[in-house]
């Protein structure tokens, strides 16, 4: 007999808020996010999206609310932590390691999703898996070529592909992008949305985008989550969220004579 139990949310936010002063950055955001499934983050500059994902990865204590992963209140856990429960994020990490080349960033990522830390020297030697498999997310960041190299002698795009190797390399149930394609170039791009897109088809993990780029948007997203002023004021399909008044007003300018919001 087949089940009639929903699936569960992998992420909920639940009356997120966050307060700098008399300023409300994340103002009461309660959002769910499906396994499976990609939700991108959009809104004019601002609005709190970057804030609403440093709230969700630990980067910021909320001023109230609640973040929530397959179903465990996690609120008070520190950054590291919720790392560990499954939460990856990507694109504003200060992990990469300049010192180090690519290939020696990856393995310390590797090391430590296999449960053996991140010393440089300890178990490597003794452990060709966590070599090969190094090597291997380099390869499908296709920065196998530029394995012996600095992150710091890296051009910008191959950095953030770096940080994409990173993520790849802990295994997240949760990524996280926050603006992947800025400041690269029109070369680099196509790489770096190929990446998510795979991930995306793997159909088993739950991704969150912060975009600005609509093309990017309506390419990859399942469903639009709109903020503006710190609020979510609109949601659902893509198509139908871009159409609505409350986009075409808040986040690209146009005016309109309707003021009511979408939700899907």
């Amino acid at each position: 007999m087949v089940s009639s139990t929903p699936p569960k949310p992998a992420l909920e936010t639940r009356g997120l808020t966050i307060r700098f002063g008399g300023h409300v950055a994340v103002d009461d955001v309660t959002c769910s996010f499906m396994p499976g499934t990609l939700t991108a983050i959009v809104g004019p500059n601002g609005a709190g999206k970057t804030t609403y994902f440093n709230l969700i990865s630990g980067q910021l204590k909320a001023s109230a609310g609640s973040v929530w992963v397959d179903g465990q209140d996690i609120t008070g856990a520190s950054a590291s932590a919720r790392t560990h429960k499954g939460l990856g994020r990507a694109f504003q990490l200060t992990n990469l390691f300049p010192q180090l080349t690519a290939l020696e960033n990856v393995r310390l990522a590797v090391q430590s999703r296999a449960g053996a830390g991140w010393s440089l020297l300890r178990t490597w030697n003794t452990r060709r898996d966590l070599i090969e498999k190094a090597e291997s997310v380099l390869e499908t960041v296709h920065l196998a070529d530029k394995r012996h190299l600095s992150p710091k002698t890296l051009s910008h795009g191959d950095q953030r592909k770096l940080e994409v190797a990173l993520l790849l390399a802990l295994e997240p149930k949760i990524f996280m992008f926050d603006e992947p394609t800025a400041g690269m170039s029109v070369d680099e791009v196509p790489t770096v949305l190929e990446l998510i897109q795979e991930i995306r088809e793997r159909g088993d993990r739950t991704i969150l985008l912060v975009e600005h780029k609509m093309d990017v948007v309506r390419s990859l997203a399942d469903r639009i989550v709109v903020l503006h002023h710190g609020a979510l004021v609109a949601e659902g399909d893509p198509a139908a969220v871009i159409a609505s008044p409350i986009v075409q007003e808040a986040y690209l300018g146009i005016e309109t004579t309707r003021p009511e919001a979408a939700h899907g």
